[in-house]
């Protein structure tokens, strides 16, 4: 039994090559859309890590601050979360995760606030402000200065606050 030569005609050559680049395209398009399905879940994935985590501090350290606090105290109002708005976001054309780390680092060193009194933090809301903006933070090799925009002290403490490269 013989095969017939059919890969000497043009038109087999042009169907195989056709196919060939069809693979080609199918595969960088498949490549494509499993890259930007997997740094979706990432990014999911970490957001959800971070809330987990703030839940847990604001847990613990609402839990020391309660066990310490006696009946009048109890009735004051208090520090329960902390919100960071970074305002210049896109001017810096900064990565969601750059800035979702950058927040959870001013988050961290301002886990004493939870739990404290509004107005004790409100009379010495400067030493808060002088707090954030003295440090630099460094992140993937690149260090910011935070100079804060807007302080609101409530029970949920807001904050915008203005990046600006650092030396």
């Amino acid at each position: 039994m013989h095969i017939p030569p059919l890969y000497k005609r043009e038109s087999w050559q042009r169907f195989m090559a056709g196919t060939f680049v069809g693979a080609i395209l199918a595969f960088c398009v498949f490549v494509y859309m499993y890259g930007q399905l997997y740094e979706n879940w990432v990014e999911e994935n970490l957001e959800l890590h971070a809330a987990l985590q703030e839940l847990n501090s604001n847990y613990k350290a609402l839990e020391e601050n309660n066990k310490e606090l006696d009946q009048k105290y109890q009735q004051k109002v208090t520090i329960t979360s902390i919100k960071i708005t970074i305002t210049n976001q896109e001017k810096l054309d900064l990565d969601r995760l750059i800035a979702r780390e950058f927040e959870e680092k001013i988050k961290t060193e301002m886990t004493d606030i939870i739990g404290r009194d509004v107005e004790s933090l409100s009379e010495n809301y400067s030493l808060l402000i002088k707090t954030i903006e003295n440090k630099t933070y460094r992140i993937d090799d690149f260090s910011y200065q935070a100079e804060v925009k807007h302080l609101f002290i409530t029970e949920v403490l807001s904050l915008q606050i203005e990046l600006t490269p650092g030396t």
